[in-house]
């Protein structure tokens, strides 16, 4: 997640759609929906980021479940699924129809805050920098280089609960609550072994994000070039974005899902002892597992779920930004 904001807005962009006439006027002069009025404090960007990135990650989780399982280099006999239909299908039938919700818990709880900080930080730094780069104008740069700022805020936060949430999702996982798990690795690993994977997880969300957010920008400009709130627009360009990072970051997401579950049956075959860590050894692992298609396991469901995830987390927050900014002008009125 995986999800920025990238709404910057053009000096020649008429206002977007406000409240009623009174204070359409004192939106015109010098406020419009995509950079909120100066009235809104940094808050609106956090209370908007934390309600999309939680419903980002929660409404496609049983597809993240499934991606997890499919990029298990060895798995079990019993978990090895053509698809991402077939994957559900059997976790349910053979496991429970909860199983695939399994650490949803402590994915809400660090999503919260970990887009809460993102948005703010993109924002904030967003404006700076496309008023240095193209003052007055939209700076894909600075849009790129926002969200890769972000990035590293974001997984601080993150990257724990992604530890916990993926091995409660591997198929057979000794871990039944979210407590249990924490308590288990905190124990047997160490503190370290919830960030084993904070290097590789900002090598790959960096790009993914400054992918996402550079295509993000160009559809909008051919979608909505007024920049006015249209949630068809936010839809598709949120799907076709998340979609394209999704894709082009799927390698360093296999060595991510295998530093954070430390797959058992993959790691004895090849006879590593204790705990794998680092990116360098990761990517070794993968290869000598896999081959190059190793780095690809799972892509299918990992573009499955960023398409609707990202769709609807640009759809959320477009609204909450539009509808924050519209009760703060009719305040003003």
């Amino acid at each position: 997640m995986e999800l920025g904001c990238a709404m910057a807005g053009s000096a020649a962009a008429p206002p977007g759609p406000g409240p009623p006439a009174a204070a359409g006027a004192g939106l015109a002069d010098s406020e419009d929906y995509e950079s909120l009025p100066s009235s809104v404090a940094l808050g609106t960007h956090m209370v908007a980021g934390a309600v999309a990135g939680i419903m980002e990650h929660t409404i496609m989780y049983p597809v993240d479940s499934v991606k997890t399982r499919m990029q298990s280099l060895q798995p079990d006999p019993r978990a090895r699924y053509r698809g991402v239909y077939e994957a559900l299908r059997r976790m349910v039938t053979t496991e429970g129809l909860w199983r695939p919700l399994r650490g949803i818990d402590v994915t809400m709880l660090g999503a919260g805050p970990a887009h809460a900080l993102y948005f703010a930080c993109y924002e904030s730094t967003k404006k700076s920098l496309s008023d240095v780069l193209q003052p007055g104008g939209n700076s894909h740069l600075a849009n790129g280089i926002a969200g890769s700022a972000a990035t590293l805020l974001h997984d601080a936060v993150m990257n724990p609960a992604e530890v916990v949430k993926q091995r409660l999702q591997m198929f057979n996982s000794p871990y039944t609550s979210v407590l249990g798990c924490v308590r288990t690795v905190h124990r047997t690993e160490g503190l370290g072994a919830f960030y084993r994977s904070y290097t590789t997880q900002l090598t790959m969300n960096v790009p993914f994000q400054a992918i996402h957010f550079i295509t993000y920008e160009l559809m909008q400009e051919h979608l909505n070039p007024h920049r006015q709130y249209h949630p068809q627009s936010h839809i598709v360009a949120g799907a076709v974005a998340g979609a394209v990072a999704a894709a082009a970051t799927t390698p360093l997401d296999v060595c991510k899902t295998l530093l954070n579950t430390q797959e058992n049956t993959a790691l004895s075959s090849l006879k590593i002892r204790g705990h794998l860590s680092g990116m360098a050894n990761a990517f070794s692992t993968v290869y000598q597992l896999g081959g190059l298609p190793g780095f690809f396991k799972g892509v299918q469901a990992r573009v499955i779920y960023q398409m609707p995830s990202t769709a609807i987390a640009w759809s959320v927050y477009e609204f909450f930004k539009y509808f924050l900014t519209k009760r703060a002008l009719e305040k003003k009125t």
